[in-house]
């Protein structure tokens, strides 16, 4: 019986080495533990099986806000809540399974093979799949562990989350044929070498400033999620922000998504001419997350600019299931009776947008979970000089959610090597550099303002250019020698 709670440990042990806590080599010594379950497993379905039980635990642990989204804020039944939140971490914990089945089928490979090659490129492979699936949910990919500290995260620029990912698997791996007593030396050999060629890689500058830092001022309004959307607050809202405008420094003010809670056709006249005068009259530009109404019986999750520039728009593309639209509708429209989410059926913007030309800088806007997705986020670039993410966390209350959003940014910043600059609604609001540091960070929970500076950047990082596909050439070609070499 106690067998059965190792690999499940391991996957709570994996979720430490993720934000608030960063204690990344602990996600590679779980990998290490589930690793040396899989070569021991004495048949595919028990491999299988402690890939599922150590998913139960990674993502029941790590996702765990995904209850306090439905029930807190969704008004979901505490049962339906539990039971929704069990499904979908044991959807996630399919594809570990997955992956100890798969290696699991070649007990034939050389060990050594088995572990430097099969084993992290399924693992990675299985997170870029993710990625994908159901539009994706690329959460705790082990690759953000790494970030900002861990001496792999100089791969990123490189390779992405995904190539880190790999790197991190095969840390793992390596760890894990030390334990067999075999071939010790060339094992401690390779994993130096992947360590410092990481914290080499660190020291590369693959952009160049642009121009001046400019001075920003990012709103974070704290407003309770519950009383957001209620028309009575509607006015109180309005007002918090107006004041936290009046009272800002910078010459590029950002607010969170959907800061003003009613479609921008619908706000008072005189509201956005107040904000317009008081970015222009810094030289500068507002830009402010709103819902906007499209054509009929279509609206969009937007983002507006105001100021010294002319207004532009961005408009959200990769949209969350269930939060802002609804799959397959004819079979699951009973769901929105259940989940009380105002604007739960947002409409797509197009996938590729320009990025808005405020404050001296070309700005590459995204709202919340859309900086979730690396490839997405590089759609704007070289053209942008600097990244802004727009989002509400308020959905995951006081639980770990805010704080891995915030190291998903982070990795954002370091892959693309602009600085990222997060406007929130509850926090955490900062400003990142293009290292993935963070150089400015409001406290959470309460009204403010965070003022700072931030830097653009001209030039591409390799993973600007290729994207995800040199991780992905690299994990297939781990692939094709497991095949060649087998006996």
């Amino acid at each position: 019986m106690l067998k059965l709670l190792i690999a499940p440990s391991l996957g709570v042990m994996a979720v430490l080495g993720f934000a608030p806590f960063y204690w990344f080599p602990l996600t590679i010594l779980a990998l290490a533990g589930l690793f040396q379950l899989w070569i021991k497993a004495s048949s595919a379905k028990r491999a299988a099986l402690d890939g599922f039980t150590f998913g139960l635990g990674f993502f029941g642990t790590g996702v765990s806000w995904v209850y306090v989204s439905m029930h807190d804020f969704g008004g979901m039944p505490m049962a339906a809540a539990l039971a929704a939140t069990t499904l979908f971490c044991a959807f996630l914990a399919l594809l570990p399974a997955l992956v100890g089945g798969l290696q699991g089928r070649c007990k034939n490979t050389p060990l050594t093979l088995r572990l430097i090659a099969l084993i992290p490129a399924l693992w990675a492979l299985s997170e870029w799949l993710r990625g994908w699936i159901l539009t994706g949910f690329p959460w705790l990919a082990v690759g953000y562990t790494q970030v900002p500290s861990g001496p792999l995260a100089g791969f990123a620029p490189l390779l992405g989350v995904y190539g880190v990912s790999l790197t991190v698997a095969l840390c793992a791996a390596a760890l894990t044929l030390l334990f067999t007593g075999k071939q010790r030396l060339r094992t401690t050999i390779a994993i130096t070498l992947l360590l410092s060629t990481g914290w080499a890689l660190k020291q590369v500058q693959w952009v160049e400033a642009l121009g001046t830092p400019v001075t920003v001022s990012l709103l974070q309004g704290n407003i309770a999620q519950d009383m957001k959307w209620r028309p009575e607050k509607a006015r109180a809202t309005l007002q918090t922000y107006a004041e936290l405008m009046a009272t800002s420094q910078g010459r590029l003010i950002i607010m969170p998504e959907t800061a003003l809670p009613m479609f921008i056709a619908d706000l008072p006249p005189f509201y956005l001419e107040q904000l317009e005068a008081v970015a222009r009259q810094r030289g500068g530009d507002l830009v402010f997350g709103v819902p906007e109404e499209g054509a009929p019986g279509e609206y969009f999750n937007s983002a507006f600019s105001v100021g010294s520039s002319p207004t532009q728009t961005y408009r959200k593309s990769h949209l969350v299931p269930f939060g802002e639209f609804l799959p397959l509708r004819p079979l699951l429209s009973w769901v929105l009776n259940i989940l009380h989410i105002p604007l739960s059926d947002f409409s797509r913007g197009a996938d590729v947008q320009q990025p808005m030309a405020v404050a001296g800088i070309k700005l590459a806007v995204d709202i919340c979970y859309e900086d979730v997705f690396g490839e997405e986020i590089i759609r704007q670039l070289p053209q942008a000089t600097m990244l802004a993410n727009l989002t509400n966390d308020a959905w995951f209350g006081h639980s770990i959610g805010p704080w891995q959003h915030l190291q998903i940014a982070q990795m954002r910043a370091l892959e693309s090597g602009r600085t990222m600059v997060r406007a929130t609604n509850t926090g955490v609001t900062a400003i990142i550099n293009h290292k993935g540091e963070i150089e400015k960070q409001a406290p959470t929970f309460i009204t403010t303002i965070l003022e700072g500076k931030a830097q653009a950047f001209q030039g591409s990082t390799p993973y600007v250019r290729f994207g995800n596909l040199p991780a992905l050439l690299l994990m297939c070609l781990l692939l094709i020698a497991t095949w060649r070499f087998r006996p």
